[in-house]
Parts: C-alpha cells; sequence; structure tokens
C-alpha cells in the first residue's frame, strides 16, 4: 500500500491566507475628482432619463424656434445654428467622458476578475488540503481494519 503523506494542518492553511480584499472600494478610493464625474456622467448618460431630457429639450427648442412668438425666437428657421453648436458641445464633452468611464469600469472589471481568481486558488488550495485529509483518513481506517481482521482471525484460530 502506497503511503499517502500528512496533509497539511489547518494552522498552517491559514497561514497560506490571504486577507480578501474588496474590489469595489479599492476600485473606488483610486478615482480622481475627474474621473469620479466621468463614471457618474457614464452611469447617467446610458440612461432612459438622460434621452428623455435631451428629446424635450429639443423639442422645446425646435417648436419655441419655429412656432413661438418671434419676439421669443432666438435661433429662428433656417439657421438653428446655436442649437448645431449645442449639440455638438453636448457630443463632444460627453464622448470622451463616456469613454473615460467606459475605460475605469473596464479597469474594476478587471480588478473584480482578478479578486475572484485568487479566491478561486485560495478555495482549490482549502479543497485539495480537505481531500489529502480525507486521503490520510482512508489510510489509517485502512490500516485500522486491517489490525481488526488480523486480531479476529487470530482470536478465531
Amino acid at each position: 500500500m502506497n503511503h499517502t503523506p500528512k496533509p497539511i494542518s489547518i494552522e498552517e492553511l491559514r497561514k497560506l491566507r490571504k486577507p480578501l480584499r474588496d474590489i469595489n472600494i479599492e476600485h473606488e478610493q483610486g478615482f480622481s475628482a475627474l474621473e469620479r464625474f466621468a463614471v457618474w456622467m457614464t452611469e447617467r448618460v446610458g440612461t432612459a432619463g438622460f434621452f428623455l431630457v435631451i428629446f424635450v429639450w429639443t423639442i422645446f427648442w425646435l417648436t419655441l424656434n419655429t412656432l413661438g412668438p418671434q419676439n421669443l425666437r432666438f435661433d429662428p428657421f433656417p439657421a438653428f445654428v446655436l442649437w448645431l453648436f449645442i449639440s455638438n458641445m453636448i457630443q463632444l464633452f460627453l464622448l470622451p467622458l463616456i469613454m473615460i468611464g467606459q475605460n475605469l469600469q473596464n479597469r474594476h472589471l478587471e480588478s473584480r476578475a482578478e479578486a475572484d481568481y485568487e479566491v478561486n486558488i485560495k478555495a482549490e488550495r482549502e479543497i485539495e488540503a480537505v481531500l489529502m485529509h480525507l486521503e490520510y483518513q482512508n489510510e489509517l481506517i485502512s490500516k485500522i481494519l486491517q489490525k481488526t481482521e488480523k486480531d479476529n482471525v487470530e482470536k478465531i484460530s
């Protein structure tokens, strides 16, 4: 019978353990003010509420400047120059902020994946230790059983 080495003790296993990290907190604490703003903007721009605000504002703008009283029309048809300028500025400002926010979110996802990997390695080590304990116990039980059978045979004879 092959000899199974004595399994690693719980104390030894605990010494190998690294404390678990809260990736969400670590990730958010590393943000600058601009990065916080970019994430805030990224989270809100992709919502139905933001779409509705832009849609209502555009309808208001077009309605006021085409059908409103002459004295309230500040960008009358067919010009709409100010409206086009503001629309372009919104796009120019939002695009880089959204990209920054997405990059930060990707970095967060990579950190979470790394933390998951660490947890998986830890679980694998612990499972391996449990299996080693079970094999060791199995070997001990086999030896006890063999000794008991040998003693029973000697008593009968």
